[in-house]
């Protein structure tokens, strides 16, 4: 892999803002649609023995909200919140990114991206 690999939904704001940091600066990069291509198991998997669940799993947005209280109360674990996360792709916090280095980063902010890319650079 030579640039990172972002996973997430197109329509998201914060992924607009990553994939638009990256195009603007000519930093090759894939983007892998949860919406189209679903969440690759091993690669959920491998992020949640990474960051753990909880970095991963989005209490704050409209999908969570929505879903049934039983539902929510059962979250109470790896598992349970693969399976939610697995059912409900919305619910996994994004976009998540894969760095060529191996480090695996959720969420986007200037700083982060500017340091993953100095580092590819090197």
């Amino acid at each position: 892999m030579t640039g990172p690999v972002l996973y997430g939904i197109p329509n998201c704001d914060t992924v607009k803002r990553a994939l638009a940091w990256l195009e603007d600066r000519g930093i090759e990069h894939r983007f892998h649609d949860f919406k189209k291509g679903g969440v690759p198991a091993d690669r959920m998997d491998y992020w949640i023995a990474a960051l753990g669940w909880e970095a991963l799993l989005n209490r704050q947005g409209t999908t969570w909200r929505k879903l049934d209280d039983a539902v929510k109360a059962g979250v109470t674990d790896a598992a349970s919140a693969r399976a939610a996360m697995t059912a409900h792709v919305s619910l996994i916090r994004r976009p998540v990114v894969e760095w060529p280095s191996g480090e695996i980063t959720v969420g986007f902010t200037h700083d982060s991206f500017k340091q993953h890319t100095r580092e590819a650079l090197m």
